[in-house]
């Protein structure tokens, strides 16, 4: 899969999908940078479940945890109305920016913790 920057909404869907597809179970971490708050890790290693562009709703979800006994809670990180995700599926990273600039970057480790 080709790299994904852009901020034509049609193409989330399918590009995170395919991202949920590829990388389901691997470690993710989530951080928040934000001009307001500055920069936060709001999830860090934790099994990656799925993300999802809901275009009904106007939201990007990632989706962390849920799937075993040492994380049976999911955490889900919701992104309100996006103004651009960027996908680098070879990396292994995912951006979303808010209309405020508020920025969610999602990074994942592979099995060997790389």
């Amino acid at each position: 899969m080709a790299d994904i920057s852009t901020t034509d909404r049609t193409s989330w869907v399918e590009g995170l999908d395919r991202l949920t597809k590829d990388r389901e179970g691997q470690d993710v971490t989530i951080e928040v940078l934000d001009r307001s708050f500055g920069d936060q890790t709001e999830a860090e290693r934790l099994p990656f479940a799925y993300t999802s562009y809901d275009p009904k709703d106007d939201v990007v979800v990632v989706a962390v945890g849920g799937r075993s006994s040492s994380h049976p809670v999911v955490l889900r990180h919701m992104v309100p109305h996006p103004s651009q995700v960027d996908i680098d599926p070879d990396v292994g990273a995912f951006r979303v920016v808010e209309q405020d600039g508020t920025t969610t970057i999602v990074t994942f480790f592979s099995a060997s913790g790389s």
